[in-house]
This record gives structure tokens, sequence and C-alpha cells, in this order.
């Protein structure tokens, strides 16, 4: 799995005209499923997005997480962040996930995410031409990926 996490003001989805997900404060987190991605990636991977120290504290030093500042999360299915550059210049995505497998993966993703933050997490809709807007604060912008634990 690969996440690009970017500290937000705001940010937003629409689809086909209506808001789907809508945060202040918080994160916008972008995230791509791969086939190779387990249960166990999914764990690590909320984990770290839940307890990941990016927000201000009083001397304006990264040393709080998204509890901490009562932060929100727009999660947003993106199959891109696999995208193979390599050859030609149109991308290929021969390792993102097949929908049947993705969607259970991002959905289960939801799960955990709201679980840990104890409340709900906002989304986009998976497979849908979305519209996304953000207001990146600093700009702060992190790329995870499990397949780089250490």
């Amino acid at each position: 799995m690969r996440a690009v996490i970017q500290r937000v003001t705001e940010a937003s989805c629409i689809v086909e005209g209506r808001v789907t997900g809508n945060i202040g404060l918080g994160l916008l987190v972008l995230l791509g499923i791969e086939d190779a991605d387990t249960l166990e990636d999914l764990e690590w991977l909320a984990g770290k997005i839940h307890g990941i120290r990016i927000f201000g504290d009083e001397n304006n030093l990264m040393n709080k997480a998204l509890s901490d500042v009562d932060g929100g999360i727009l999660l947003i299915s993106q199959f891109t962040l696999y995208a193979a550059t390599k050859k030609g210049n149109r991308p290929g995505f021969i390792r993102a996930a097949r929908p049947e497998k993705a969607i259970k993966m991002y959905e289960g993703m939801i799960e955990r995410l709201s679980s840990l933050l104890g409340k709900k997490v906002e989304t986009g809709i998976f497979g849908a031409d979305m519209k996304v807007s953000l207001l990146n604060d600093g700009p702060v912008t992190i790329i995870i990926d499990t397949k780089n634990k250490e």
C-alpha cells in the first residue's frame, strides 16, 4: 500500500456535483493498493497514518498527531499511485490491485482508521471520477509505502 498524506486546513471531495467527503483541519490521504498488499499492511499503515506527528505544537514543531488536534481524515482511493512510467509516455497500472481486492482493502482502511480516530472517516467514492480540493498546510506532504517498513 502507498499513501500520500497531506496536512490540510480543509479538504473535500465532489462526485457528480455532490460532496461525498469534507474535513477541516486534518489529513487528506490518497491511498494506492497493490495486489501484494495484506491485512498486515493495512494495519501497519493505518497505525502510521493515525499516529504520524506532523501537526505543530506550541513551539511550532511537528510534535502532534491527528488525535491531539481533533483532526479529521479524508481518504481517497487512488490506483494511479502505482503508475509504471519507465517505458513510453502512457503510464501502466499492472501493479495496482484489481477492483475486487482493492475495494475490500479500501473499505477495511476506512473501518480501521475510523476505529483508531474514534469518528467517521470522510471519503470519496471508489472508482468514481472525483474532484478533490484541499488547502495544504505548510505544505506538508508525506509518502509512506508499506513495502519500505524498515
